[in-house]
């Protein structure tokens, strides 16, 4: 009987989970760049099949599977597609269209650079005429090297990522995108940054890069909410086991050995 406690318990913890993800997507609902996030979860036959096809014991007579304590919790996962484009007019303001990335060369409190990749494309000059984002890392151009400007010219920025005087016309410098083989061997750095694992591989990068926009959230808010608010009936029902549970052990522990 004490089973189901466990059961209970840890289905808490699982839509505990769930739902501290759900919360934060809707935080950075208005974060330029940002992609939300999910959980998994894994079904009974999925389980039970794999288990079925097991052949590593054929010979031994054994019991299938192990009675389970509780819900297996899940991973979380990134959801990478584009968000919508909201219209700004600011000439660095960029949003990249199709598979791909920013980098830009962060420095940790440490002192210590590294190149992080991200959607967050809203950057500016700083006063020494370089483009950096509203964390003072340095947009990289396509030899890695920061991009500096004169702040008192404009400029333009064609789809390609080449950023020219207005006047002049000649480019003078590239903005760097870079795409990955795959995914998964990316992990979310704060909010809007992602940083390649051992073992990536860089792919052709085919986005195209819209000046005067910004790529916002990816988070239906909408949908958010209304899986927020089935996840915490979820909640609520495994505390109502528990509750239940408590009272039976109540009446069998006080009640059970007056009779």
């Amino acid at each position: 009987m004490l089973k189901g406690l466990y059961v209970a318990s840890t289905g808490m913890v699982n839509e505990q989970k769930r739902v501290d993800v759900m919360t934060n997507n809707l935080a950075n609902s208005a974060t330029t760049g940002f992609k939300k996030e999910g959980t998994t979860a894994e079904a009974f036959h999925d389980v039970l099949a794999l288990k079925i096809k097991d052949t590593s014991e054929p010979n031994i007579a054994r019991r299938l599977g192990y009675m389970n304590l509780g819900v297996k919790i899940g991973e979380n996962y990134t959801d990478y597609s584009q968000g919508p484009f909201h219209e700004t007019g600011n000439t660095f303001d960029l949003a990249l269209s199709g598979s791909g990335f920013f980098a830009v060369e962060f420095t940790n409190k440490a002192g210590e650079t590294s190149v992080k990749y991200t959607r967050d494309g809203d950057f500016q000059l700083n006063v020494d005429g370089a483009l950096v984002n509203r964390n003072g890392d340095y947009l990289l151009n396509t030899a890695g090297n920061h991009i500096v400007l004169d702040p008192l010219q404009t400029y333009s920025v064609d789809r390609m990522g080449n950023v020219r005087q207005v006047e002049g016309g000649a480019v003078l410098a590239t903005i760097q995108t870079v795409d990955f083989e795959n995914y998964d061997y990316l992990i979310k750095y704060g909010e809007t940054y992602f940083e390649p694992v051992e073992g990536f591989e860089f792919a052709p990068s085919d986005c195209q890069v819209y000046s005067g926009y910004l790529e916002a959230s990816n988070v239906q808010t909408v949908r958010e909410m209304v899986d927020l608010i089935a996840f915490t009936r979820a909640y609520e029902s495994n505390q109502k086991i528990i509750q239940a549970y408590d009272s039976t052990l109540d009446t069998a522990v006080n009640n059970l050995g007056r009779v």
